[in-house]
């Protein structure tokens, strides 16, 4: 059998870019002159950009240009402070060691994504960004992915619609009762526990 694909959502499963994120959209608040909470978006990571703005009530016909703007800060004031939350580079070394592939399938923007993977060498095979909920299923039907892991209660609904199981941590902002009400298979505290339960769970049913 061809080795397992794994994906992984980004933000609060394979990294805390919070301090980052907060301060971008505290920038872009008082840039635009829009009441935008650094604090509050740092805390709820996850939804696409533009429904956490309107969220804060930033004016429709806004959006668009404060979505661009935001994510032309993003390189110099998110992705230096982020860093890799424990047991990511461990989770997909050992996706690595039994012969699969790792994706990572993401709200975030594909190319500010991008840069987080290579800023911190993260052993991914593929990045794909701006899927959300549901939305992911797309990209892991695509990669015929049998695992996907995150750490919000979207990240089980896109693995659910897309057959995989659905693997959730609680390093986000969504506890354990509610990933397991979600459907989550396992949930774990950290992906610390990933790596031993990928590895008994697919025993002899990868290529080493």
């Amino acid at each position: 059998m061809d080795g397992i694909t794994v994906g992984f959502d980004l933000d609060m499963t394979l990294i805390d870019a919070r301090p980052g994120m907060a301060a971008a959209m505290n920038a872009l608040g008082v840039e635009s002159g829009l009441p935008l909470d650094g604090d509050a978006f740092a805390a709820n990571l996850g939804p696409p950009l533009d429904d956490i703005l309107r969220g804060f009530e930033a004016p429709e016909e806004r959006i668009p240009g404060l979505v661009d703007r935001f994510r032309a800060m993003y390189p110099e004031v998110v992705v230096p402070s982020a860093v890799a939350l424990p047991g990511a580079v461990e989770s997909l070394r050992a996706v690595r060691a039994a012969g699969g592939r790792t994706l990572v399938v993401t709200g975030k923007y594909g190319p500010n994504a991008q840069l987080h993977v290579d800023a911190l060498g993260l052993d991914v095979d593929e990045v794909i960004g701006e899927l959300w909920s549901t939305q992911k299923a797309e990209a892991l039907l695509a990669h015929d992915a049998r695992v996907y892991v995150g750490d919000h209660a979207g990240d089980i609904r896109g693995a659910l619609a897309a057959g995989a199981i659905p693997v959730g941590v609680t390093t986000g902002p969504c506890d354990r009762t509610l990933l397991l009400s979600e459907g989550a298979e396992v949930v774990f505290a950290s992906l610390t526990e990933f790596p031993e339960w990928f590895e008994r769970t697919f025993a002899g049913s990868v290529v080493p």
